[in-house]
């Protein structure tokens, strides 16, 4: 088999994987013109048509889901056979793609990438940062990084550094003529901003103290679904923010932010670096996860 053809296997069963073009084309690295040319030269080549096209969509024929059922388990031995060439080499080559909450991404991530690179001059870090739920498999990713509560059961889930915890600040100028809150419920006297996720949905604040947990659905005058911006909303006076506790450390110490509920605002149950339980662990994925758990 010529290179020519595995390149436009590996493109087939990029399309079939995002269902779309221009995602092909972003995993793949080329224009997405070139995935749609790759894909007519391969159906020319097996004359079967393997996808249905419309503007909007992209979906498999009926030959083309046989073709990917019979296809993925030789692509996923063949990644097995250049992985197992790592045992050779002092460190892992390949691209690893790991999928993180935005929110979280810079924390995690800080004290890592550059020692795994550095000790790992073959890794390639492919690495997306969203707040939107993703679904790993199904967008090609080798793992995903979230907290415990929201994984799945045919996952392989291994605990990561750091702790992460909540605050909620406000700005002294916030604070002026104002009680500070001392309990959740006084929440609702006060002007909060929210958080809306990807989904629309918006995000309760959550607390604890004493094995009691407390749900609250706070309003105030704005809502955004990025939390730099609460800080800057914060910072400026607008309400209350509930980000995460390692974004406003600087703020706390200079004192352009408050601190408040701090009893009330326990350590999250846990980070964890997930993938799926009949995924091949490659060496490269490997040693991503001996960095974050260090």
């Amino acid at each position: 088999m010529h290179g020519t053809e595995l390149a436009e296997l590996a493109t087939f069963l990029a399309v079939a994987r995002f269902k779309s073009f221009k995602q092909a084309a972003v995993e793949r690295g080329v224009a997405a013109s070139a995935v749609s040319h790759t894909i007519r030269s391969l159906e020319e080549r097996v004359g079967i048509r393997l996808f249905h096209r419309t503007t909007r969509s992209v979906s498999l024929t009926e030959a083309g889901q046989r073709f990917l059922t019979e296809l993925s388990p030789a692509f996923g031995q063949i990644e097995r056979a250049l992985d197992s060439l790592n045992s050779f080499r002092g460190t892992p080559f390949g691209t690893v793609r790991i999928n993180i909450p935005n929110s979280i991404a810079p924390f995690v991530l800080r004290n890592v990438m550059g020692p795994l690179l550095k000790q790992n001059p073959g890794l390639h870090l492919d690495l997306v940062a969203t707040d939107r739920l993703v679904d790993i498999v199904e967008d090609g990713f080798d793992a995903g990084i979230r907290f415990g509560e929201r994984l799945l059961q045919d996952m392989i889930a291994v605990h990561i550094k750091p702790t992460l915890r909540f605050s909620v600040v406000g700005s002294p100028d916030y604070f002026n003529g104002r009680e500070i809150p001392l309990k959740p419920a006084d929440l609702r006297e006060h002007s909060c901003i929210r958080y809306r996720f990807p989904s629309g949905a918006i995000y309760n604040w959550q607390f604890e103290k004493d094995g009691e947990e407390i749900d609250v659905e706070v309003g105030g005058p704005i809502t955004l679904d990025d939390q730099e911006l609460m800080v800057e909303a914060a910072l400026q006076g607008c309400g209350l923010a509930y980000v995460w506790d390692n974004r406003v450390m600087q703020h706390l110490v200079s004192g352009t932010l408050i601190r408040c509920l701090d009893d009330w605002c326990a350590p999250d149950n846990g980070l964890f670096l997930y993938y799926p339980s009949r995924r091949y662990l490659s060496a490269g994925l490997r040693a991503v996860i001996d960095m974050l758990k260090a």
